[in-house]
């Protein structure tokens, strides 16, 4: 059984908990919270056993084999170097971290100490990205892929009003690139690997971060198209565009309804919905890298996850967007 403790107390942690009950061999052993009313509170609402507002505590405790890290991005090294050098094994939110050089530091120390560090980018474990890699061979080859996520944030209307909530301010290393085109860009570098250069812009905020961007991104052969927003919607999908044919894939962060449309004609439409909650397969995917032995695997690996920070760093320099984690 593995057990893990969990970092971090929002919704997404809902959301994990709910995931690690639908898995076999995993539990739930322990929360850290800076208050102890929170911890107290979230515990009791998941039915969690043991809970700690101090990490070395958690850290100490021979009932945690594993860490869930849901903490704002900019406490994600900190936290995490912290766990695997006490011999935990992470499972880190996206992004993991606030830069590169944030990330070579969690990876070093994750092969130092002979532990799984893998982050949490759900959507490479979903049953339709596994069908979009399965159908890419069949487009011939591959000239565009285009990715959108713009979605109005919840807290937009709190900062158009004048309060400026944590999701908007870069001393927790967030913003538009950092909490949605992320989702973009990681499909990206698994499908098509590390561009040759990318082109980047973006529409500051007064508060320090982005409201929204545009990432090109040019191979040998083909280019990227990336933009995402957390101050407009859209409805648009994603498109891989081939020269045999055009896959539209309905939510690239989600993405469960894929479209083939060849040159002869033929139409191939998949529906590739999970089976149970969406995160049950990260979680799953984490464990059987315990149980196995491995440190990473072949998805989420250290080496793709630092693939998509390196973009992800290219983009704020082009933009100017500095966090203070940058700084340090």
């Amino acid at each position: 059984m593995i057990r893990f403790g969990i970092i971090g107390s929002n919704f997404i942690t809902d959301q994990f908990i709910e995931a690690v009950r639908e898995v076999e061999g995993v539990t739930l052993s322990a929360l850290y919270s800076r208050t102890a009313e929170r911890a107290e509170t979230f515990a009791a609402k998941h039915g969690i056993p043991l809970t700690f507002t101090d990490i070395d505590d958690l850290l100490a405790s021979s009932e945690v084999d594993a860490v869930y890290i849901a903490s704002p991005t900019s406490f994600h090294a900190e936290q995490s170097i912290r766990c695997m050098r006490a011999g935990k094994h992470v499972l880190c939110e996206k992004p993991a971290a606030s830069n590169s050089r944030e990330l070579e530091g969690m990876i070093q120390t994750a092969v130092e100490h002979g532990v799984v560090f893998m982050e949490a980018m759900k959507s490479s474990f979903m049953p339709g990205f596994q069908a979009i890699r399965e159908l890419l061979p069949s487009l011939g080859a591959i000239r565009r892929y285009t990715a959108s996520y713009c979605q109005y944030s919840s807290r937009y209307d709190a900062y158009r009003a004048g309060e400026v909530l944590n999701a908007f301010k870069p001393e927790f290393s967030n913003g538009a690139l950092m909490d949605l085109g992320v989702y973009c860009v990681y499909p990206m570098i698994l499908l098509f690997g590390t561009p040759e250069r990318i082109a980047a812009s973006g529409t500051m905020l007064s508060s320090g971060v982005d409201g929204q961007g545009s990432i090109v991104a040019g191979y040998k052969e083909m280019e990227a198209v990336i933009s995402y927003s957390k101050i407009s919607n859209s409805s648009l999908p994603a498109e891989i565009q081939g020269e045999e044919g055009t896959m539209t894939i309905d939510a690239i962060n989600l993405p469960r309804k894929l479209t083939v449309r060849y040159r002869d004609g033929r139409v191939e439409e998949i529906a590739a919905p999970e089976q149970g909650l969406v995160m049950s397969y990260e979680v799953r995917a984490f464990a059987e890298l315990i149980r196995s032995g491995q440190l990473e695997g072949t998805l989420n690996s250290h080496a793709h996850s630092l693939a998509v920070m390196n973009v992800l760093d290219d983009a704020r320099r082009q933009q100017g967007l500095v966090f203070p984690a940058d700084l340090k």
